[in-house]
């Protein structure tokens, strides 16, 4: 049972938070000052855990739905409050999108580590084994390569539609690598195995046919943003895979909606480098353009990646995503 002196300690936060609610009215947060805004934060983060006491105790399921209402009110406020804006998107993409990737970088990273795992691998079992790759690419993708042909004539034929097709299925790999996460990080961490297998399996496929220069010359102008995008989508999945499998205090399913949010976020950065991947892969990738420009032209597409990723590092994503960096959304009504 909770004791008379907690719940006169924890009141007065509470009010207050009901204070800071109710002044923002129908301003949303733009009617709080900052020092308000992270009081609001800080507040929030309090009445959650406070929330999470006061299930235990049978007897006060009362306070528990007084509890959960204001902080669903607050939750809206501070997630939902803004108005949504054009520049909003490039807001996000701006400034936003680049500490959304620093935070999430060690899942990117981890992802990244199984893809390379995973295609040395292939390197490896497709050298010491020829069978093995007949078997993962099939008879008529070995008879292509085994001609030192590359399979990818049909996209210089058909390039608008070839382009097009190219873009559902990177979006629709990327989108499932991060959804899978839900699955504790099993379906993601197979979809990065699976991934890096067969580009190892190719790989080894095409050097032993001496093909390694096409090939890579291939995958180079479109690669330096498709893998990234994809090694991204797997950190998202992880991301949920944590929030699932670790959630520390909050209750389970608090602590993964906090994790969907963020994976969601981190997700979205992936779109346009799909989008742009696509295109390249659709008219650059399979065109005569000289090797040593397509290698130029990956060259300059990835540093200016890694430059923004690293050049907006110190940039903040505005008020409101301070906030909720801080405030990290327990959902309201959440049990484990």
């Amino acid at each position: 049972m909770l004791s008379a002196r907690w719940l006169e300690k924890r009141r007065p936060h509470w009010a207050r938070l009901e204070a800071l609610v109710a002044r923002s009215g129908l301003g949303g947060i733009s009617a709080l000052s900052h020092p308000e805004l992270q009081e609001l934060a800080v507040l929030y983060r309090q009445a959650a855990t406070d929330l999470s006491v006061v299930r235990e105790d049978p007897t006060s399921q009362q306070l528990a739905r007084y509890l959960n209402q204001l902080l669903g009110r607050a939750h809206n406020l501070i997630y939902m409050g803004r108005r949504a804006r054009p520049r909003g998107i490039l807001t996000f993409y701006r400034q936003t999108y680049p500490e959304i990737f620093r935070a999430a970088f060690p899942y990117t990273a981890a992802a990244l580590l199984v893809f390379v795992a995973a295609a040395l691998a292939g390197l490896l079992l497709s050298l010491a084994d020829p069978g093995f790759q007949r078997q993962l690419l099939g008879e008529k993708m070995m008879e292509t390569i085994e001609r030192r042909e590359m399979w990818t004539h049909s996209v210089v034929t058909i390039k608008p539609l070839a382009s097009s097709r190219i873009l559902t299925n990177n979006l629709s790999v990327a989108f499932l690598t991060f959804a899978l996460g839900i699955t504790a990080g099993v379906g993601t961490i197979w979809m990065m195995l699976l991934n890096g297998l067969l580009l190892g399996v190719i790989g080894a496929a095409c050097w032993q046919a001496g093909m390694s220069l096409k090939l890579w010359s291939f995958v180079a102008p479109h690669g330096v943003l498709e893998l990234p995008a994809i090694f991204l989508a797997g950190g998202a999945g992880l991301l949920i895979a944590r929030g699932l499998l670790f959630p520390g205090l909050l209750p389970r399913r608090a602590r993964l909606a906090e994790a969907g949010g963020q994976a969601a976020r981190l997700v979205l950065g992936t779109i346009p480098l799909l989008l742009l991947a696509g295109f390249i892969e659709g008219f650059v990738s399979p065109s005569d353009l000289p090797v040593s420009m397509k290698f130029l032209f990956a060259a300059v597409l990835g540093s200016l990646l890694v430059t923004y990723l690293r050049g907006y590092l110190r940039g903040t994503g505005g008020v409101a995503d301070s906030v909720s960096s801080v405030a990290a959304p327990p959902a309201p009504g959440a049990q484990s």
